[in-house]
């Protein structure tokens, strides 16, 4: 879960809502104090948090995260209208994972929250993913489509977890190969084909989401 916490609601609507659409879970927070309240009973993947705030701004918020050794290993975007090198290092001294600057675009952030993730994270492939209709369960190895449980092989949830990563994205069945089978693959790209069918079949309803680009390869849509 990722926690977004920005007194804007625009932004912080636009945040919770790009990291959803990756695949991520999110939830928005509008102060650092209703969101320090919910640590008491939930402790979130990451945080994005802006620093200007009413009551308690974000500095204050990072630095009573980093004095509870309960709190202080969850990892800690900053995100502020201030751009100078001396904001930067005052935010990062504080404890700040990584540094973003307003205005930022959504794929920017998504793309430094899981950067952040890599870093601070054994296994970040360990979350769940939930795109659309399909819930991927990575630590139980479960794959839920449409409320029913899926049986996959190895390389059918290989090619879901991919797309699921990366939802709206095409992947060339060159791409597929590579990724899912490795270079040193010698089959044909029919493979990639033959997988996506029973993929489809397997997923029922869900597997409306999986989208052939002609002449290119195939997407992961989060919606249907």
């Amino acid at each position: 879960m990722i926690w977004c916490v920005d007194d804007d609601s625009t932004i912080r609507e636009i945040e919770v809502y790009a990291l959803e659409q990756m695949g991520l879970q999110a939830r928005g927070f509008a102060d650092g104090v209703t969101m320090l309240e919910a640590l008491k009973k939930e402790k979130p993947a990451l945080i994005v948090l802006d620093v200007m705030m009413p009551e308690m701004d974000g500095i204050e918020v990072l630095k009573k995260l980093r004095a509870e050794p309960i709190y202080k290993d969850i990892p800690v975007i900053m995100a502020t209208a201030k751009g100078t090198e001396m904001d930067k290092i005052g935010g990062l001294n504080s404890g700040a994972d990584d540094y973003l600057v307003k205005p930022f675009g959504v794929m920017e952030m998504v793309a430094r929250v899981k950067a952040v993730l890599r870093r601070t994270t054994k296994d970040v492939s360990s979350f769940d993913l939930t795109v659309g209709l399909v819930v991927l369960k990575e630590k139980e190895h479960i794959v839920i489509a449409d409320g029913e449980k899926v049986e996959l092989t190895h390389k059918e949830f290989d090619m879901l977890r991919l797309f699921m990563q990366n939802p709206n994205i095409v992947f060339s069945r060159d791409k597929l190969m590579n990724e899912i089978w490795g270079t040193d693959y010698m089959g044909e790209s029919r493979t990639v084909d033959m997988h996506i069918k029973t993929l489809r079949q397997k997923l029922g309803n869900a597997g409306g989401q999986i989208k052939t680009v002609i002449g290119v390869g195939y997407r992961l849509e989060s919606g249907i």
